[in-house]
């Protein structure tokens, strides 16, 4: 395994590689990779913080768990609600910033603040040749040229490894209130979540568990802010919800806090067998093609634009899904279903060529992550 110390180092290995190489950063994501594992682990600390400019810059293996300590202790975090991996993929690990870069991981928040990339304000990576690059800047106002930053973010170490990256942070909530729906089935439950997200009461959260609780379905709604506008919101919320199943809300921050992390990590599936599958859809269509899966078990977030399934192991939830205005992610599974499957959804031929030119240009000699994003071979 290669562990560079800094951004020279890293470009040194990448320029001398003979071969493909693996990218890693915390290890937590359950990835088979061919090659020589490339590890950005030594890269970690925080370059820059300044609160009162809302900007922070790290280096790509800082865990996520030292910048959200450096946030909290200004009253800061990510507002795009990164998840932690390991629970519903069975991995160990730290999770990095730079991975979640590198697969724009954004949690429940991102219906109402944005995904990962939408905080990004610059990047440093080194490329297929061994050249350092960098994109955007450091503060808001200097982000410029050629947005190579959105590209990097969701590219998942196939464009180059991430040595530095610079976010745009948010203030925290001053406090948090989930309101909860029960008994819904699943097409109700996307329209009240659907009410519930175009109405004017700034709902941050909006996921629905068919399971639930002792069997329940529950749609849960959180919303987020200073405590009389939570309170006048969820009023609101209930009144809008009126009539359509029981209706109860969380008594503490602290428990509405715990709700979300559990939706955020996906903590129904944990410890539990079979495949997991991630599909993004249009929440009109979530309904159907949920009915479509025969999942063992489904979690709705993103008011029903995400699709969390739980397979019997080896199925192509792809082929019993059938075409849909989306794309699945095969998250958990063996090492032969991957190979036969693929983790990433076959792109269509004209974003496979725009594809194929960005890899071509960024990493020439096609030595990173090699295959991760290729159609598999029974595609």
């Amino acid at each position: 395994m290669m562990k560079p110390e800094n951004e020279a180092g890293l470009a040194k290995m990448v320029m001398a590689a003979k071969g493909p190489l693996a990218v890693q950063g915390g290890a937590t994501r359950g990835l088979t990779l061919t090659g020589e594992v490339l590890s950005t682990a030594r890269l970690s600390g925080i370059e820059l913080y300044e609160p009162g400019a809302l900007t922070l810059v790290a280096r790509a293996g800082t865990p996520v768990a030292e910048i959200e300590v450096a946030l909290a202790e200004h009253g800061q975090r990510l507002a795009f609600e990164p998840m932690d991996h390991r629970g519903v993929a069975g991995t160990d690990g730290t999770p990095t910033i730079g991975g979640v870069v590198a697969g724009n991981i954004s949690g429940p928040r991102r219906i109402q603040a944005g995904a990962a990339r939408d905080f990004l304000l610059g990047v440093r990576f080194v490329d297929g040749n061994g050249v350092i690059i960098r994109n955007g800047g450091r503060v808001m106002k200097n982000v410029t040229g050629y947005d190579l930053v959105k590209l990097m973010a969701g590219s998942w170490g196939t464009l180059g490894v991430l040595s530095e990256v610079a976010f745009k942070v948010l203030p925290m909530a001053e406090t948090q209130m989930t309101v909860m729906l029960s008994g819904l089935d699943t097409d109700r439950a996307v329209r009240a979540m659907s009410s519930a997200l175009c109405s004017p009461f700034e709902v941050s959260g909006a996921a629905y568990d068919p399971a639930g609780r002792d069997g329940n379905p529950v749609v849960m709604l959180r919303l987020e802010g200073f405590g009389g506008s939570v309170a006048y919101r969820a009023g609101k919320i209930r009144d809008l919800m009126a009539g359509q199943g029981e209706i109860s809300q969380t008594e503490t921050p602290a428990q509405s806090a715990d709700i979300w992390k559990a939706v955020r990590d996906v903590k129904a599936f944990h410890n539990r067998k079979g495949d997991v599958w991630k599909l993004s859809v249009k929440p009109s269509d979530a309904p159907g093609l949920a009915k479509r899966l025969g999942a063992s078990d489904l979690l709705f977030d993103w008011g029903g634009g995400l699709i969390w399934a739980l397979m019997p192991e080896g199925s192509d939830l792809r082929a019993k899904a059938g075409r849909f205005d989306g794309h699945a992610t095969l998250v958990r599974a063996d090492k032969d279903t991957k190979a036969r499957l693929g983790v990433f959804q076959p792109l269509s031929a004209p974003l496979e060529e725009i594809t194929k030119g960005l890899r071509d240009r960024f990493d020439p000699r096609g030595i990173f992550n090699t295959g991760l994003m290729q159609p598999a071979a029974g595609a």
